[in-house]
């Protein structure tokens, strides 16, 4: 297992193996052992969400409780910012900083994260940290896949048998399938929210689209107050790009992958403690749910800066819109059937009286249950019974997806 000689404390696992062919995101449990795992750890095989929450959480999720039904099991949700931010962050640094905290509390001694590849800033490469220093080296967004649940395996040869990951919904799900097998004697699960995900060269073709120079083009948000930001290392002002004005139409059909569309778990539901920007309003939105996700936020939350919850606005037209739009599309990106003329006077309201705060995160949650559900139908049909939890079910409800004949697993 080479170590990053710049760093004593990260170390680059060597991971062999490969993705599987089909619906596969390469959470690294393929190039674990035999790699015969996948069969009953795979989200996209035949999820059981209800099972997984009822022993990771000590309940499930209660869709009576409201926010629940959308989210997950939630036992404290916050507004907030870390202060001062980390230099470096996505947003103020907090995923890094609860990780950093476990190190330095004792509470695990190492970590399971993603840099950048040191031959591509966009593309992640697993490492596993032992230096809490060393994980400012994680912070920021990477795009594409990464294997990072393959790490386990060299961690646990180290000697480390208390580690903590950070991780997207697809590979926690996989993780808390195998996590008995082990041997851990503690395990911290972090988790961030996943927007569509793509290989890092559809990425990079994303970036030509943007901009002239993309290869100067540091930092990419997609913001609640729909727009992308851009930075660029070149001396340039900040860009901001109202989501209208997205060159969506000069993508490929597959720029997204068919795991992507077909995703049943938007929040990182199994996860400890879930820390994204859905619901934040311009800050961060975290999750606590169960007592290790509380112990993790509680360590920081001094140096936290919280505010209040928002949720304005109403999202039943748009997401209307996007189911409309999406079953016209016939498998490829949503269409844009809005003539130009209008695009820049939809893009100066939406910000203004469009759904925020908890409102934008239902909105992302239901956009994302329809579209599980449409292209599933369409490129995958007998998969839909296995692969449609309650809880997709339940949200998409609203308008009108209802389970037919045949695709639940009670039929």
């Amino acid at each position: 297992m080479p170590k990053d000689t710049s760093r004593p404390g990260l170390t680059v696992p060597s991971l062999g193996g490969g993705p599987r062919p089909g619906l596969c995101t390469d959470c690294g449990v393929s190039r674990m052992g035999d790699g015969r795992a996948c069969g009953r750890a795979c989200q996209f095989i035949q999820p059981d969400y209800e099972t997984v929450e009822a022993r990771v959480h000590g309940r499930t999720a209660d869709p009576d409780l409201g926010e629940e039904a959308f989210f997950g099991v939630s036992r404290a949700m916050i507004r907030a910012r870390l202060t001062p931010a980390a230099e470096g962050a996505q947003w103020t640094g907090i995923t890094t900083a609860l990780a950093a905290s476990l190190l330095q509390r004792g509470r695990v001694d190492a970590v399971l994260a993603v840099r950048p590849h040191p031959e591509d800033r966009w593309r992640p490469e697993p490492v596993i940290v032992t230096d809490p220093a060393d994980l400012a080296q994680c912070r920021g967004m990477r795009m594409g896949y990464a294997p990072t649940l393959a790490a386990l395996e060299p961690a646990v040869a180290a000697g480390h048998r208390r580690i903590a990951v950070i991780g997207i919904p697809c590979q926690v799900y996989a993780l808390r399938q195998i996590e008995a097998d082990l041997g851990l004697e503690r395990l911290y699960v972090i988790g961030t929210p996943c927007s569509d995900n793509t290989t890092t060269e559809n990425f990079h073709g994303f970036l030509a689209l943007l901009d002239a120079r993309p290869e100067t083009i540091s930092y990419l948000e997609f913001r609640a107050d729909y727009r992308v930001e851009l930075r660029f290392d070149d001396g340039r002002p900040d860009r901001l790009v109202p989501f209208l004005k997205l060159p969506i139409s000069k993508l490929p059909a597959d720029f997204f992958p068919m795991t992507c569309k077909t995703c049943v778990d938007y929040t990182n539901r199994l996860a400890d403690i879930t820390v994204g920007y859905m619901g934040g309003d311009g800050d961060q939105w975290v999750i606590a749910r169960n007592p290790r996700g509380v112990e993790m936020l509680d360590a920081i939350r001094p140096r936290l800066a919280e505010a209040a919850l928002t949720d304005k606005g109403k999202r039943i037209g748009a997401v209307k819109g996007f189911l409309a739009n999406t079953e016209r599309a016939a498998g490829g990106l949503p269409l844009r059937s809005m003539p130009d003329w209008a695009r820049p006077i939809v893009a100066f309201l939406q910000p203004r009286i469009g759904p925020q705060g908890l409102e934008f995160a239902r909105a992302r949650v239901e956009m994302k249950a329809i579209e599980t559900i449409l292209h599933l139908r369409r490129a995958h049909p007998a998969r839909v019974k296995n692969m449609v939890p309650a809880h997709v079910w339940r949200v998409a409800a609203r308008y009108g997806l209802a389970p037919a004949r045949g695709e639940t697993r009670e039929d």
